[in-house]
């Protein structure tokens, strides 16, 4: 096995990076791999075109199917790297017993690689949203983690109608947040100006503080009463939406959400931590207007040549074989949306998270995206369901940079409960080649 593995030296490196046969793999954590420098590496990021596949993800059974979903294949010549040698050598050798032969480990990404300004790296752009268990567990534990330069921070528990969940185990310090707080069931859309008001100023928040959300996955099933209170993860970044809308200058996610903090093996409370109200939020809300769309823009969306209504739900939803939710009875889409797969139901995120949950590698969804027409360069507006899920969406595109993106609040829920509203059911023509 150690004669098939090679060293490979940064000028060898320097000459294949454009190779379409050649896969370059980034096996440091996800949090180095977005933009965050763990080692003090000169650069944060990674190598240009490297896909990200962490060395922690060869504790999963699944590993083999995650590198066939991203399209890497034994006739393809692999270069690995890590911040150790001994990392890049367990995920090389784990490549070979998976039958790839052409295998490299490339040790010198600090030393060489991030040090010179004429190798080119890539990081997401907004990386500093999405933090890792250990920057938090430094913040909570009165240290000052990088990129934090705050004095005020509240740590919030997501969750919908779920405080089981919470009092069950969750990060030190934390309070909960009930998504009810900041949408309304008759709609499920954010909740009206006051009412936002009144509650990020029960919750301690004002437009000033830095906010931490995270949510519980507790594997949802359709079949429950209300499956979204095991949906935790999706309820954060719900969350994390209605809060930018309103002004919070400062959200960050977990990234991973509670799963994150627990592989880390760290302490976890059940103490029920009191919210300490603020007098004040501090800003006129909503601060951002334009995150949220309503049916009258989603209309004018659809119209345009330079928008794009973005469908973040799952097939079976999008061609009307099913309404995705227990509450809504009309199935089928929006007309002229465009599809943006979430995964296998209203509850999960498959095709936007990672095996740990952390979330996707950034280039994979922007290319899926893309390739569907849902590009940076119009105004595109999320919608799902109910909110949850084109929040997530709308995320991601926030993370990555993209200018003008929005939230359609009302979704297939205020959609399809307007008979003035047309729909439509079927593959649309334009996608009979969807289906692989």
């Amino acid at each position: 096995m150690e004669n098939i593995i090679k060293a490979m030296k940064t000028f060898d490196l320097v000459s294949v990076i454009d190779n379409p046969d050649v896969k370059i793999i980034d096996v440091r954590p996800v949090e180095a791999y977005n933009g965050w420098t763990l080692h003090n590496e000169y650069r944060g990021g990674h190598i240009k075109g490297a896909k990200s596949l962490p060395a922690k993800w060869l504790q999963y059974i699944d590993w083999i199917e995650v590198v066939h979903h991203k399209k890497l294949k034994p006739e393809h010549t692999i270069i690995i790297y890590a911040y150790t040698e001994q990392e890049a050598i367990a995920v090389a050798q784990r490549f070979v017993r998976s039958g790839f032969n052409s295998i490299s480990v490339y040790n010198h990404f600090v030393d060489e690689w991030s040090v010179n300004s004429n190798y080119p790296m890539q990081e997401l752009q907004r990386y500093r949203q999405l933090v890792s268990a250990d920057w938090l567990n430094k913040l909570i534990s009165g240290e000052n983690p990088p990129q934090y330069d705050n004095t005020k921070y509240v740590l919030v528990h997501a969750h919908y109608r779920n405080r089981d969940a919470y009092l069950s185990g969750h990060i030190p310090g934390a309070i909960d947040m009930d998504t009810l707080a900041i949408e309304a069931p008759e709609t499920w859309n954010r909740r009206s100006v006051e009412e936002l008001k009144s509650t990020l100023e029960q919750h301690g928040i004002t437009s000033d503080t830095t906010v931490l959300l995270y949510g519980k996955f507790m594997f949802p099933d359709n079949a429950d009463e209300f499956p979204g209170s095991a949906a935790g993860d999706i309820g954060a970044i719900r969350c994390a939406f209605v809060m930018m809308y309103a002004g919070v200058k400062d959200v960050r996610i977990l990234n991973g959400g509670f799963r994150s903090w627990t592989d880390e093996g760290f302490s976890v409370s059940n103490t029920d931590e009191p919210k300490i109200a603020v007098s004040e939020f501090g800003a006129i809300i909503p601060v951002h207007p334009e995150y949220a769309v309503d049916t009258p823009e989603a209309k004018d969306i659809i119209a345009s040549k330079l928008a794009e209504l973005v469908c973040v739900r799952s097939w079976p939803e999008y061609i009307g074989e099913v309404s995705g939710y227990n509450y809504i009875e009309k199935k089928g889409r929006i007309p002229g949306a465009v599809f943006a797969d979430c995964g296998s139901d209203a509850y999960h995120m498959e095709n936007y998270r990672n095996i740990d949950h952390t979330t996707r590698e950034y280039h994979e969804i922007a290319q899926n995206w893309i390739k569907n027409g849902i590009t940076p360069d119009k105004h595109l507006a999320f919608y799902c369901g109910t909110g949850w899920r084109g929040s997530e969406a709308w995320f991601n595109a926030w993370l990555m940079g993209w200018p003008n993106v929005s939230v359609y609040d009302g979704g297939w829920f205020e959609w399809s409960n307007d008979p003035e509203n047309a729909y439509e059911i079927g593959i649309p023509e334009r996608m009979e080649s969807f289906i692989e």
